[in-house]
């Protein structure tokens, strides 16, 4: 009989990656991740079923942003309704975050990823795993300026890299498989949406009486 009380399933469609993963505890069991740029709805379901018990777990991990208005609600939505489903516990994780995990190799570095409307998410962090500052959105002169000699990865070094071809342009994006490589306490954070910038669409202003 399959035992999920120890499990935790990981989802993380805030970028063009649509990833998903399921750990027993901290060890690896399964995983799945495809870059797909957009469709993440129609990906995201049977990824996970094609886990290995269907992905059916006690803990459910989603990415919360910044990143992409759609994909971050896809997951975040899926997330809900599973935890709901299985009584799973649910929290959540940051998408530059997971990126620095991976990436953090003893030095400092900045994650740089695609922000929309020309502007790029940037957040720095130190080994052995520090956030020095809080995600935010800026022109990529701003962010150029503010990579102080530190390395940068992500998808959104490329409007760095056309300003300063001493950067080098990384496509890394994140991965589900590396949710465990997140501190605790980056891993529990309230599963809602975190945008990084306002949204683009804007309700209409109330008419007057």
């Amino acid at each position: 009989m399959l035992t999920t009380s120890t499990r935790t399933l990981v989802i993380d469609t805030a970028t063009a990656a649509c990833s998903v993963a399921l750990f027993d505890g901290a060890t690896l069991i399964d995983a799945r991740h495809d870059v797909v740029g957009r469709g993440h709805a129609e990906r995201l379901v049977p990824m996970i079923a094609d886990l290995a018990g269907g992905g059916r777990a006690s803990r459910i991990l989603v990415d919360v942003g910044p990143g992409s208005f759609t994909g971050i609600r896809v997951g975040i939505a899926a997330a809900r309704g599973l935890a709901l489903g299985w009584g799973a516990r649910l929290s959540g994780y940051g998408t530059l975050a997971i990126i620095a995990a991976a990436a953090l190799d003893g030095g400092p570095l900045a994650v740089v990823t695609e922000g929309g409307h020309g502007e790029v998410f940037m957040q720095a962090f130190d080994a052995p795993f520090a956030a020095l500052d809080a995600p935010r959105s800026l022109t990529p002169q701003a962010a150029l300026a503010a990579l102080d000699g530190r390395r940068a990865v992500g998808t959104g070094t490329r409007w760095l890299a056309a300003l300063d071809d001493r950067v080098p342009r990384d496509d890394t994006l994140p991965d589900a498989r590396h949710a465990m490589l997140l501190p605790a306490i980056e891993r529990a954070l309230p599963a809602a949406p975190f945008y990084g910038r306002a949204p683009d669409a804007k309700p209409p202003a109330p008419r007057a009486a």
